[in-house]
């Protein structure tokens, strides 16, 4: 959080939330303090930001158009058209053709009447390279290039060239609204939306990568496209999502953004600002990151590691001993009888009456059953619960095995019966992974 929240926005967090705000960043509490700021002090600092990145683009971008476009009176076009009154949209990223830079610009002239509504003006800014091997990406930036010179979209669609990390931290921390539309379920993180959260810039995006779970912490804090595909082809799926995106542009966010008061600001955009700052950013800083590792695994393997070699490495030959027994005997199970009396089908509230009796071939109470359900919803199955069977008798070997499972939904539901290893000393069930079906 420190390296890519501005330095304005970091005295502004000290100042206002104080410094325990850095010691403790991952903690949802350190950041309460943001709802008691006044939403004006914070679209001051929202506009102080924006006209810091205009001022960015007007002084190190126009040399650099001039050179390349060699149109002046174009470049000048572009230059006085930046608008801090208007909304401002970053796209900026490596451009891999499944982050799909194109969706905007699969209908131009819906596209042309969002940018060009003189009482919301919209803007779209965009920045990124592509591998030197990937010629389809180099072609979505020279179609976004074509299309930022065409007489509706200039000065509204805006592409800055030669992205680097400077370029990358006055977008995340200067624009309105960080756009992000990767195909479903490509996006394996979405860093830059990150970067924006921590910078009061509000978040688009379809329901993949981080946003999948920035999102559920607040649904006012940010906008999302569905996660769920509704078509298997492609290309009508991306007609489908630049739809949504435009009809969420027009009928939500820009009408948001403009529903100022006498201040000059949307209260309801300020809300949004608070609840992405305070609900979200604190859950996605490497600091929460690192501590979830340390907690998750590296503390624990340091506890499991300990355990094992300990004594001249008792427990690690005890385990060993006892993986070795049950491969020796695994195949000699033999399942006595399975008695399964089932619930009406569409009964909830009756019980699926199980019985199994299994000679165990020595490995005993070591021995598992458990029930697996799986829930049919649209011919998909999914894993519904598992439970394990209660040991009822024992006679040597054999061992009976009983379940009484209460229906509890209705539908149509897929189970089966699994024996398994049992040893409390394993890391996890699958640090031995033996499984008969039944």
């Amino acid at each position: 959080m420190p390296t890519w929240a501005a330095s304005e926005w970091k005295s502004f967090y000290a100042e206002r939330l104080g410094e325990q705000v850095f010691a403790n960043q991952s903690d949802p509490k350190a950041w309460e303090g943001i709802f008691n700021v006044s939403d004006e002090d914070i679209w001051n600092l929202r506009m102080r930001m924006k006209n810091k990145f205009i001022n960015f683009v007007k002084r190190d971008f126009k040399a650099k158009w001039l050179a390349n476009q060699g149109d002046p009176s174009a470049v000048m076009s572009i230059v006085d058209k930046i608008n801090p009154d208007a909304l401002i949209i970053g796209f900026a990223r490596r451009f891999a053709t499944y982050k799909r830079a194109h969706l905007l610009f699969t209908d131009l002239d819906r596209l042309a009447k969002i940018v060009n509504n003189e009482r919301f003006p919209v803007q779209f800014v965009f920045s990124g390279k592509a591998h030197p091997a990937d010629g389809a990406g180099q072609g979505l930036i020279k179609r976004i290039l074509e299309i930022s010179r065409m007489p509706q979209f200039l000065g509204k669609i805006i592409f800055l060239e030669d992205y680097n990390m400077i370029v990358a931290k006055r977008l995340v921390t200067g624009v309105d609204i960080w756009l992000n539309t990767p195909t479903r379920p490509l996006e394996a993180s979405g860093t830059s939306g990150e970067k924006a959260e921590m910078n009061g810039v509000l978040n688009f995006s379809v329901l993949d990568g981080w946003w999948y779970e920035g999102y559920k912490f607040d649904e006012k804090a940010g906008w999302a496209l569905t996660d769920r595909r509704t078509f298997t082809d492609q290309a009508q799926q991306d007609k489908l999502d630049a739809a949504t995106i435009y009809s969420m542009l027009e009928n939500e966010i820009v009408p948001l953004y403009f529903e100022k008061n006498s201040k000059g600001y949307s209260p309801k955009w300020i809300q949004y600002i608070k609840g992405s700052i305070g609900h979200i950013a604190p859950h996605f800083t490497m600091t929460r990151m690192i501590n979830d590792y340390i907690d998750r695994f590296y503390n624990p393997e340091k506890k499991r590691s300990t355990a094992l070699k300990a004594d001249d490495f008792k427990l690690a030959k005890e385990i060993v001993a006892w993986k070795e027994s049950i491969v020796e005997k695994w195949n000699g199970i033999n399942v006595v009888s399975l008695e399964v009396k089932e619930a009406h089908p569409n009964l909830t509230g009756e019980k699926l009456d199980v019985t199994a009796v299994i000679d165990t071939n020595g490995i005993g109470k070591d021995l598992g059953l458990e029930y697996v359900s799986y829930r049919v919803e649209d011919g998909v199955e999914h894993l519904y619960e598992t439970k394990q069977f209660k040991v009822t008798k024992t006679d040597g070997n054999v061992l009976t095995y009983h379940l009484d499972e209460k229906v509890r939904d209705t539908g149509v539901f897929r189970y089966g019966f699994r024996l398994y290893p049992i040893n409390p000393n394993l890391a996890h069930r699958q640090d031995f992974a033996f499984v008969r079906w039944i």
